[in-house]
Protein backbone atom coordinates (compact mmCIF):
# COMPACT_ATOMS: atom_id res chain seq x y z
CA UNK A 1 0.00 0.00 0.00
CA UNK A 2 1.32 3.39 -0.93
CA UNK A 3 0.50 6.93 0.08
CA UNK A 4 1.58 9.68 -2.34
CA UNK A 5 4.04 7.26 -3.91
CA UNK A 6 5.66 6.43 -0.54
CA UNK A 7 5.04 2.93 0.80
CA UNK A 8 3.71 2.66 4.38
CA UNK A 9 5.70 0.88 7.00
CA UNK A 10 3.94 -1.88 8.95
CA UNK A 11 3.81 0.42 11.99
CA UNK A 12 2.17 3.20 9.98
CA UNK A 13 -0.37 0.75 8.58
CA UNK A 14 -1.22 -0.51 12.09
CA UNK A 15 -1.54 3.07 13.35
CA UNK A 16 -3.89 3.91 10.46
CA UNK A 17 -6.02 0.84 11.25
CA UNK A 18 -6.11 1.80 14.93
CA UNK A 19 -7.22 5.33 14.03
CA UNK A 20 -9.90 3.94 11.74
CA UNK A 21 -11.15 1.67 14.53
CA UNK A 22 -11.26 4.61 16.97
CA UNK A 23 -13.34 6.61 14.49
CA UNK A 24 -15.71 3.65 14.03
CA UNK A 25 -16.11 3.18 17.79
CA UNK A 26 -16.62 6.92 18.28
CA UNK A 27 -19.30 7.02 15.55
CA UNK A 28 -21.02 4.01 17.11
CA UNK A 29 -20.97 5.73 20.51
CA UNK A 30 -22.49 8.87 19.03
CA UNK A 31 -25.32 6.90 17.46
CA UNK A 32 -25.93 5.21 20.82
CA UNK A 33 -26.18 8.50 22.69
CA UNK A 34 -29.35 8.78 24.73
CA UNK A 35 -32.32 10.75 23.53
CA UNK A 36 -32.53 14.46 24.20
CA UNK A 37 -33.87 15.10 27.69
CA UNK A 38 -37.20 16.45 26.43
CA UNK A 39 -37.79 13.27 24.43
CA UNK A 40 -36.73 11.05 27.33
CA UNK A 41 -39.42 12.80 29.43
CA UNK A 42 -41.95 12.37 26.60
CA UNK A 43 -41.11 8.69 26.30
CA UNK A 44 -41.40 8.15 30.04
CA UNK A 45 -44.79 9.91 30.17
CA UNK A 46 -45.99 7.77 27.26
CA UNK A 47 -44.85 4.61 29.06
CA UNK A 48 -46.73 5.78 32.19
CA UNK A 49 -49.94 6.60 30.28
CA UNK A 50 -50.02 3.50 28.09
CA UNK A 51 -51.07 0.85 30.66
CA UNK A 52 -53.79 3.11 32.10
CA UNK A 53 -55.14 3.93 28.65
CA UNK A 54 -55.04 0.28 27.57
CA UNK A 55 -56.76 -0.61 30.84
CA UNK A 56 -59.58 1.80 30.01
CA UNK A 57 -59.90 0.30 26.54
CA UNK A 58 -59.88 -3.32 27.71
CA UNK A 59 -62.14 -2.88 30.75
CA UNK A 60 -65.33 -4.99 30.72
CA UNK A 61 -67.46 -1.89 31.13
CA UNK A 62 -66.81 1.84 31.04
CA UNK A 63 -64.10 2.56 33.58
CA UNK A 64 -63.63 6.22 34.56
CA UNK A 65 -64.34 7.27 30.94
CA UNK A 66 -66.40 5.77 28.13
CA UNK A 67 -64.47 3.34 25.92
CA UNK A 68 -64.54 5.71 22.88
CA UNK A 69 -62.83 8.38 25.02
CA UNK A 70 -60.09 5.88 25.93
CA UNK A 71 -59.70 4.98 22.25
CA UNK A 72 -59.42 8.67 21.32
CA UNK A 73 -56.87 9.23 24.08
CA UNK A 74 -54.84 6.25 22.83
CA UNK A 75 -54.86 7.57 19.27
CA UNK A 76 -53.87 11.07 20.39
CA UNK A 77 -51.00 10.03 22.67
CA UNK A 78 -49.67 7.55 20.11
CA UNK A 79 -49.79 10.12 17.28
CA UNK A 80 -48.14 12.71 19.52
CA UNK A 81 -45.44 10.24 20.54
CA UNK A 82 -44.77 9.27 16.90
CA UNK A 83 -44.53 12.92 15.85
CA UNK A 84 -42.14 13.77 18.68
CA UNK A 85 -40.10 10.67 17.90
CA UNK A 86 -39.69 11.91 14.32
CA UNK A 87 -38.68 15.38 15.58
CA UNK A 88 -36.13 13.90 18.01
CA UNK A 89 -34.66 11.63 15.34
CA UNK A 90 -34.37 14.51 12.85
CA UNK A 91 -32.83 16.81 15.45
CA UNK A 92 -30.32 14.13 16.35
CA UNK A 93 -29.46 13.50 12.71
CA UNK A 94 -29.04 17.24 12.11
CA UNK A 95 -26.87 17.63 15.22
CA UNK A 96 -24.59 14.64 14.74
CA UNK A 97 -24.88 13.67 11.10
CA UNK A 98 -25.81 10.09 12.04
CA UNK A 99 -29.17 8.42 12.49
CA UNK A 100 -30.33 7.08 15.84
CA UNK A 101 -29.57 3.39 15.98
CA UNK A 102 -30.25 0.68 18.52
CA UNK A 103 -28.17 -2.01 16.81
CA UNK A 104 -24.97 -0.53 18.24
CA UNK A 105 -26.21 -0.84 21.81
CA UNK A 106 -25.30 -3.88 23.91
CA UNK A 107 -27.76 -6.74 23.33
CA UNK A 108 -27.66 -7.61 27.03
CA UNK A 109 -29.33 -4.24 27.68
CA UNK A 110 -31.68 -3.89 24.71
CA UNK A 111 -33.03 -7.45 24.51
CA UNK A 112 -34.62 -7.37 27.99
CA UNK A 113 -36.06 -3.94 27.15
CA UNK A 114 -37.53 -5.09 23.84
CA UNK A 115 -39.07 -8.19 25.40
CA UNK A 116 -39.88 -7.09 28.95
CA UNK A 117 -41.31 -3.60 28.47
CA UNK A 118 -44.09 -4.64 26.04
CA UNK A 119 -44.99 -7.54 28.32
CA UNK A 120 -45.18 -5.14 31.26
CA UNK A 121 -47.18 -2.48 29.42
CA UNK A 122 -49.69 -4.93 27.95
CA UNK A 123 -49.66 -7.43 30.82
CA UNK A 124 -50.84 -4.90 33.42
CA UNK A 125 -54.01 -4.01 31.47
CA UNK A 126 -54.73 -7.70 30.80
CA UNK A 127 -54.45 -8.56 34.49
CA UNK A 128 -56.63 -5.50 35.25
CA UNK A 129 -59.28 -6.81 32.84
CA UNK A 130 -59.20 -10.21 34.52
CA UNK A 131 -59.25 -8.94 38.11
CA UNK A 132 -60.82 -5.48 37.94
CA UNK A 133 -58.10 -4.21 40.28
CA UNK A 134 -56.61 -0.89 39.06
CA UNK A 135 -53.52 -1.49 41.20
CA UNK A 136 -52.18 -3.56 38.27
CA UNK A 137 -52.37 -0.53 35.97
CA UNK A 138 -50.63 1.70 38.49
CA UNK A 139 -47.96 -0.92 39.10
CA UNK A 140 -47.35 -1.38 35.37
CA UNK A 141 -47.11 2.40 34.91
CA UNK A 142 -44.67 2.89 37.78
CA UNK A 143 -42.52 -0.07 36.76
CA UNK A 144 -42.55 1.19 33.15
CA UNK A 145 -41.38 4.61 34.32
CA UNK A 146 -38.62 3.01 36.39
CA UNK A 147 -37.50 0.95 33.38
CA UNK A 148 -37.50 4.05 31.15
CA UNK A 149 -35.40 6.03 33.63
CA UNK A 150 -33.08 3.08 34.26
CA UNK A 151 -32.38 2.48 30.60
CA UNK A 152 -31.88 6.19 29.95
CA UNK A 153 -29.31 6.36 32.75
CA UNK A 154 -27.64 3.19 31.45
CA UNK A 155 -27.30 4.67 27.98
CA UNK A 156 -25.97 7.95 29.41
CA UNK A 157 -23.32 5.98 31.28
CA UNK A 158 -22.56 3.91 28.16
CA UNK A 159 -22.10 7.05 26.11
CA UNK A 160 -19.85 8.71 28.68
CA UNK A 161 -17.70 5.61 28.90
CA UNK A 162 -17.23 5.31 25.11
CA UNK A 163 -16.98 9.02 24.27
Amino acid sequence: METNGVPLTPEQARAALTDTERVRVSAAALTATPWPTWFFITLTLYVVALPITLGGITADRDWLLPRPAWMAAMLVITALYAALFAVAAKAWRDKTGVALRTDVLPKRATLPLMVGLPLLLVGGPLVFRATGQPVWLITASLLGAAVSVGFHLTFVRLHRRTA
